[in-house]
């Protein structure tokens, strides 16, 4: 009977251990399951902040949409500012000394006491203006072609504004002028004609490309009251825009070596005529702020 229990005790204790065996297989297991799984989430953050490093990488290698638009912005404002810069170097017209300044046929031709002239010269293209004339002489109601057409041009747009004007003094061959300059030497002295007056090859007039305007308001003369005039005011104001300039204008006779007159225009094309308007200068002033090596004074 002892025995028996004895048997009955041992049987309950191996059943207690086995119970007890169990359970902490069981906490290992859970333990061990929690190591792994804490393994696997250390893992997949590694593995998730890797990505996302991999993400950041690729954000960096491809530029900011707004800022490549930034840039972009920046390139096109640059290459407006070269364009500006190419309009502006192309809308400056283009003179050579050669070409232009010591060519008589140029329209830009440099005519003053510096520059004359050849005796024999000129022009091939002459033809009577189309405006009204204060003189008959046939000569001298000639222009360049195209110094005529700009001249008809002008005349019609000033009278579309109530404005009439005269030509008086076109075209001069060499040899008029020769009579002209010694005719005022003989009346006025050398020293005041050569402040009114050009010598021979020395006057716009050979070229063709000059005429003297005038109005019945200063009685058809050519006198500096004509600048003071509604006709005068008119042609210094708008006679740009038909490729003249008033080629001496007041205040400049020791630049220009002639006193003020209103009345003399001289033909340059608009684009030049335009330029020099603009420049507030002399023509041969114009050409030294343009870099250009001319001689100058008297």
């Amino acid at each position: 009977m002892k025995l028996h229990r004895n048997l009955i005790t041992a049987s309950i204790l191996m059943s207690f251990l086995a119970l007890s065996g169990c359970t902490d297989n069981n906490d290992n297991g859970q333990d061990n399951q929690q190591e792994e799984d804490s393994v696997e989430e250390s893992t997949q953050t590694d593995e998730d902040n890797d990505l996302n490093g991999e993400l950041e990488e690729d954000e960096n290698d491809f530029s900011d949409p707004d800022s490549e638009e930034s840039d972009s912005e920046s390139e096109s404002e640059v290459e407006d500012e070269n364009e500006d810069e190419v309009e502006e170097d192309e809308n400056t017209v283009s003179i050579d000394m050669e070409d232009d300044l010591l060519n008589p046929d140029s329209v830009k031709v440099l005519v003053n006491k510096q520059y004359a002239l050849p005796e024999d010269y000129a022009p091939e293209d002459l033809v009577t203006v189309e405006v009204p004339t204060v003189l008959e002489n046939p000569e001298i109601r000639q222009l360049r072609e195209v110094a005529s057409d700009a001249l008809t041009e002008m005349f019609a747009a000033a009278e579309e504004e109530g404005i009439i004007l005269h030509a008086r003094s076109g075209y001069r061959s060499y040899q008029t002028q020769v009579q002209l300059f010694n005719s005022y030497v003989e009346n006025h002295g050398e020293e005041a004609a050569n402040r009114y007056s050009a010598r021979p090859g020395e006057s716009e007039h050979q070229t063709g490309l000059a005429m003297d305007v005038t109005s019945e308001s200063a009685n058809y003369q050519l006198s500096e009251e004509f600048g003071s005039t509604p006709e005068g005011i008119w042609v210094e104001e708008n006679a740009h825009e038909f490729g003249f300039v008033i080629r001496y204008p007041e205040g400049t006779e020791d630049i220009t070596g002639y006193q003020y007159e209103p009345w003399h225009l001289r033909y340059f094309g608009e684009e030049l005529a335009l330029d020099i308007y603009e420049s507030g200068l002399t023509y041969e002033e114009y050409l030294i702020e343009r870099g250009i090596d001319i001689e100058t004074g008297e």
